[in-house]
C-alpha cells in the first residue's frame, strides 16, 4: 500500500513518515490518514490551520451526523496523531475526547452452525481458512498472514508472526485441523496455486496473500447458504473458539495465551455467553425452603 500520492502535501508526507518512523500498521496509517483528511474536507483547508474550537466543532459535527463511536474513536486517535506528533500542537486536541463505547456481548455460534458454516463455503481454501479461524482462534489478519513454513506438524503449532501488538506467538494445531491443511496443500500444489514458502492462502495472485476482506466476504455467503440468521464474521469464529473452550472446562488463563490477549479481563467477557457454565450455577430460589 502506498499512502503517498504525486500530489501529496508536505503536511501529509511528514504525516507518513512520522507513522513510518513509529512502525504503525497499514491498517491504523490508512486510518491516520483518513482522520486527517476528513477533518481537511470539514474545514476546507489543510487542518494545519485548526484551532481548538475548530476540533471541538468537528466532533460536534460528526457526532450530529451519526457517526459510530468506534468511528469518532479512531477519527480522534488519528488526530491526536497528527497534532501530538507531527505537529507538535498537543494542545489543541483537549476539548476533542474519545467516547465511551456500549458494551456489547459477542454473537456465539453453536458447534452445530460452526459445522453448517464451514461446510457452506463456497470453496475449499475457504473451507480450510474458516476451519483455521474456529480451530485456533485467530483473528482474519492473522489467518490470511500465515505462511506454509508457520505450520510445525512436530509440536502441532502454528505460528502466528506479529499479530496484534506486534508480537509472536504459537497458536495450538489439533490433528483434525492439520490433516485439512494438509488436504488444501496438497490441492493448492496441484493446481500451482501454491508458492514454494508462500502464503497458506493466497489471493488471486499467488504472490500476495487473501485479503481480509475476501475472507469476510466469503464467511458472509457461507451464513446465508447455511441459513445462519446471526450476525456473522470472522470474529464470530473467534469468540465461538473461546466461549467452547470455556464451556469444555479449560482454564482461562490458557484460552486467554491462546486467544493473545493482554488483559485477562478481555478473556472473562466469554464467561458471560458461556450456556454450560450457566447451567451449572443454581440459582438461590432453589434452595429456598418450602414456604
Amino acid at each position: 500500500m502506498n499512502l503517498s500520492t504525486p500530489a501529496a502535501s508536505p503536511l501529509r508526507q511528514r504525516m507518513i513518515e512520522d507513522m513510518r518512523l513509529r512502525k504503525l500498521s497499514e491498517k491504523t496509517q490508512s486510518q491516520y490518514i483518513r482522520a486527517a483528511r476528513r477533518l481537511a474536507a470539514y474545514l476546507g483547508r489543510s487542518p494545519d490551520t485548526a484551532t481548538a474550537e475548530d476540533l471541538r466543532n468537528f466532533q460536534l459535527y460528526l457526532v450530529d451526523h451519526g457517526v459510530s463511536p468506534i468511528t469518532l474513536n479512531i477519527t480522534i486517535t488519528g488526530l491526536k496523531f497528527l497534532f501530538d506528533v507531527t505537529l507538535d500542537r498537543g494542545h489543541l486536541m483537549a476539548k476533542m475526547q474519545p467516547v465511551k463505547l456500549p458494551k456489547t456481548l459477542p454473537v456465539v455460534l453453536s458447534r452445530e452452525e460452526v459445522s453448517r458454516l464451514i461446510a457452506a463455503a463456497g470453496n475449499l481454501k475457504h473451507q480450510t481458512a474458516l476451519s483455521v479461524a474456529y480451530a485456533t482462534g485467530l483473528r482474519a489478519s492473522e489467518v490470511v498472514a500465515l505462511r506454509v513454513g508457520d505450520i510445525d506438524s512436530q509440536r502441532m503449532t502454528l505460528r502466528v508472526e506479529q499479530g496484534k501488538g506486534h508480537k509472536d506467538r504459537y497458536a495450538m494445531l489439533p490433528p483434525v485441523l492439520l490433516e485439512r491443511l494438509r488436504v488444501w496443500w496438497r490441492v493448492a500444489r496441484a493446481q500451482g496455486k501454491m508458492l514454494d514458502g508462500g502464503w497458506l492462502f493466497p489471493g488471486l495472485n499467488p504472490i500476495d496473500h487473501l485479503s481480509t476482506r475476501q475472507l469476510n466476504r466469503a464467511i458472509h455467503l457461507a451464513a446465508d447458504t447455511a441459513q445462519i440468521d446471526k450476525r456473522v464474521s470472522l470474529h464470530t469464529l473467534r469468540h465461538s473458539f473461546a466461549t467452547h473452550l470455556l464451556e469444555q472446562k479449560v482454564d482461562i488463563r490458557v484460552i486467554q495465551a491462546l486467544l493473545g490477549h493482554k488483559k485477562l479481563d478481555t478473556t472473562a467477557h466469554y464467561t458471560q455467553v458461556a450456556n454450560n457454565l450457566m447451567r451449572e450455577v443454581i440459582s438461590p430460589i432453589e434452595t429456598l425452603p418450602p414456604s
